[in-house]
């Protein structure tokens, strides 16, 4: 590590097997002693950005739109899906638009899928569920009264594994049959400040994030084969899951995003500012 401590490179990443194909072989190279990964659940690393105590890194969608006076978005780098993402689920006893006035649980570990979950619901299927925010997976866990309940990441996949919920929504697959564009769930944030500080070195993570993301893509069985057993799941299903998970940011996912961003800017869930999107080279 370099001597002056804000030197540091401090790169938030998402501890879910969705960012594998990229921090997988990230964790193979031989990286500056002062770029430092801080692992997270999304929620995690939004706080964490906010309070300044990571420079950049993998964060919700939302975290960008809510203070985008702060942020930047570096180019090409995501997590998305164009159609189904096999882990942003809705769980639920009833169907969809039978969930008026009924309890759904929210997982406190994304603000963009609490925030797509409404969208979906109140703008697309047009009910009006009452929520809370806690935990949705695990045996301590108390679910009485709850009809639904939104889960992403892991956790989606060891409920879809499991099974108990009739209606499995996902929640990617309906935003594109909606809207007909794909969905951005995380973004690769900079903070302005850091970006103003240190702007070669912002260049050379995301270079880098890009070259292991295309290295992970021609080398997915082999990470397969290392993560399923987090779940557990088999390295089939892992391979079908993680085929769907895209970490690119095309111009048609900037739409996506912008779309997004309208929803929240007209439901008064964002200011007007988070558009036109600003994207770091």
């Amino acid at each position: 590590m370099r001597g002056d401590a804000k030197d540091v490179a401090r790169i938030g990443m998402v501890n879910y097997i969705n960012v594998a194909p990229i921090y997988e072989i990230w964790k193979e190279r031989v990286l500056p002693a002062d770029w430092q990964v801080v692992e997270g659940q999304p929620s995690r690393l939004n706080i964490l950005l906010a309070e300044d105590r990571i420079d950049l890194g993998f964060v919700s969608s939302y975290a960008y739109a809510a203070q985008p006076e702060r942020y930047q978005i570096l180019a090409d780098l995501s997590i998305s899906a164009t159609g189904p993402v096999g882990s942003v689920f809705l769980f639920s006893r009833l169907a969809p638009e039978d969930l008026n006035d009924k309890l759904v649980r929210l997982t406190g570990q994304s603000d963009t899928s609490i925030r797509l979950i409404k969208i979906i619901l109140e703008e697309f299927y047009r009910v009006r569920p009452r929520y809370d925010i806690g935990e949705v997976c695990g045996a301590d866990v108390r679910l009485d009264g709850v009809s639904g309940v939104l889960a992403i990441g892991d956790d989606a996949l060891r409920l879809r594994a499991e099974g108990h919920y009739p209606v499995q929504l996902d929640l990617g697959e309906v935003w594109h049959r909606k809207t007909g564009l794909p969905f951005v769930f995380s973004v690769c944030a900079v903070r302005e400040a850091f970006m103003a500080e240190q702007p070669d070195t912002a260049r050379a993570i995301r270079r880098t994030l890009v070259e292991c993301r295309q290295q992970g893509a021609l080398r997915m069985a082999e990470i397969c084969d290392r993560v399923a057993r987090r779940i557990p799941m088999d390295c089939e299903a892992c391979s079908h899951y993680l085929m769907g998970i895209e970490h690119d940011l095309s111009p048609v996912k900037c739409m996506a995003l912008a779309r997004f961003f309208q929803y929240l800017i007209d439901r008064g869930e964002a200011p007007a500012s988070a558009l036109p999107l600003k994207i770091f080279p």
